[in-house]
């Protein structure tokens, strides 16, 4: 290349602006940002999770590209539906660049279901997921009671379907009635419904009485309009509610799934205040009815009852004679019996004479006693010193015999006793057995303890004077 045209390339290139990798990065994100700062992008949502900081992270794709979304946790909870994994959305917020990793994101200020299609579609996924835990099965339904003392309702305090209600409730039986207002459409009113029913269940702990039936109602509208009722959080309240629950929301049309996890389903409010209470105009007309139907039944019976007494009582005989005979053989009987008792008395009587004829004067008896007590003492004089003076001359002889052949009076003589060790009399020495302890006793209550040994030599100590026992004992 001529040196002339190297130099004009040279020149050429340092007129091309240099830039950062910053500055370029942060150029393109105003650039994107000025011109996007208010789009609205309908596509399905893909990849979505939530961080650790409550932000949302997700995309929005087509068939034929992808753009990273972010929504942040602000945002995220005033959101009219809840983002889910394959939902065809649009979205509304605003492009922005992340330069650290040079991609273009949307930040999603708002969001909202793209059709009735893509609606319907989420709620039967939805339908599909809450059935398969069970919310919707028939055997966990209560049944609402015949006649209910309280009633709740959950619905907007303004309105003609709270009006509708209590109305109809006044009409048919009035009852006390307990409203609960939330909101019934918009942000957060799937959790004002929710948090209602819940409440209930707790609200006699406030003082307050329990509802026995709870309406959860709301008037007609689009399938946007109803969405609260679609919520997870209100269907899981309203399958898990201890109270009977009958749903009425929306036209007859209209279905929801709060109306396959309530206990019972009406087609409008009017209609739920219909079901939760009988008509009293109806219910005393049929008292009356089952009154009369009673007493028609009783009097046919006691016709009945009395035809066939009169029949039986034909058959039988006159009771005024049958009565007769009885009375007349009554008594016949009496003045038999009568006669037999006063016979018995007389029997009696004289058998008394008879007895008390042989018994003699209790004072002749007395004065026989007394003398014959008389001699007895007189008798007990001569012979009582006889009988006391011989057994005691038979006693002093015995003791004198018994002193003479004591044991006590060979010990005086110089003789003693050995015993051993269980106090039994030794008498012959070859039972005494080497090293045995022994006992020997002298006169005057001396004792003296050895110990046996075949040697001939021992040491013996001497019990104390004035002991009467001491051990001692003999060594080798």
């Amino acid at each position: 290349m001529p040196e002339s045209e190297a130099t004009e390339t040279k020149t050429h290139r340092s007129n091309v602006p240099e830039f950062s990798v910053s500055d370029l990065s942060n150029s393109l994100k105003r650039t994107i940002e000025e011109n996007f700062g208010r789009v609205r992008v309908r596509g399905e949502l893909s990849r979505v999770s939530i961080a650790g900081s409550g932000h949302m992270y997700s995309s929005l794709k087509d068939d034929e590209a992808v753009i990273d979304a972010v929504c942040w946790k602000g945002s995220l909870n005033k959101l009219s539906i809840k983002p889910e994994e394959g939902l065809e959305v649009i979205c509304t917020g605003r492009l922005t660049t992340y330069p650290k990793s040079s991609k273009y994101q949307l930040v999603i200020e708002s969001m909202e279901l793209a059709g009735e299609g893509a609606l319907l579609k989420m709620l039967e996924e939805r339908k599909k997921k809450l059935a398969a835990e069970g919310l919707f099965d028939p055997e966990n339904k209560q049944p609402v009671p015949f006649l209910p003392q309280t009633i709740g309702v959950v619905t907007s305090p303004t309105g003609a379907v709270i009006r509708d209600i209590l109305h109809r409730l006044a009409d048919r039986f009035p009852r006390h009635v307990l409203v609960w207002p939330v909101l019934v459409q918009g942000d957060g009113a799937a959790s004002q419904i929710a948090a209602a029913i819940n409440s209930f269940q707790t609200i006699d702990k406030h003082g307050h009485p329990k509802p026995d039936v709870i309406i959860v109602a709301r008037g007609g509208g689009s399938l946007e309009d109803l969405m609260a009722f679609n919520e997870e959080e209100v269907v899981r309240a309203i399958a898990e509610s201890t109270i009977p629950i009958i749903s009425a929301v929306g036209h007859e049309t209209d279905t929801t799934l709060a109306d396959f996890a309530a206990d019972l389903r009406a087609p409008t409010p009017t209609g739920a205040a219909e079901m939760a209470v009988p008509v009293r105009a109806n219910l005393m007309a049929q008292i009356l009815e089952d009154e009369q139907r009673l007493l028609s039944s009783m009097n046919r019976q006691i016709t009945e009852h009395r035809s066939k007494i009169e029949t039986l009582s034909a058959k039988l005989g006159d009771p005024v004679r049958m009565l007769e005979n009885h009375t007349q053989r009554l008594d016949h009987l009496s003045d038999k019996l009568s006669h037999i008792f006063g016979r018995y008395l007389d029997k009696k009587k004289q058998s008394l004479i008879e007895s008390a004829a042989k018994l003699r004067h209790p004072r002749e008896q007395l004065n026989e006693r007394t003398k014959m007590l008389e001699r007895w003492s007189e008798q007990l004089e001569k012979i009582g010193p006889m009988l006391i003076e011989k057994p005691e001359q038979s006693l002093n002889h015995y003791g004198k015999m018994l002193e003479a052949y004591s044991y006590k009076n060979v010990l005086q003589r110089g003789f003693s006793v050995v015993r051993d060790q269980k106090g039994s009399a030794i008498m012959d020495p070859a039972k005494v057995k080497n090293g045995a302890s022994l006992d020997i006793e002298f006169h005057g209550e001396k004792h003296l303890q050895v110990v046996a040994s075949a040697s001939t030599k021992s040491k013996t100590k001497k019990k104390p004077p004035n002991s009467s026992t001491n051990q001692t004992s003999l060594f080798d």
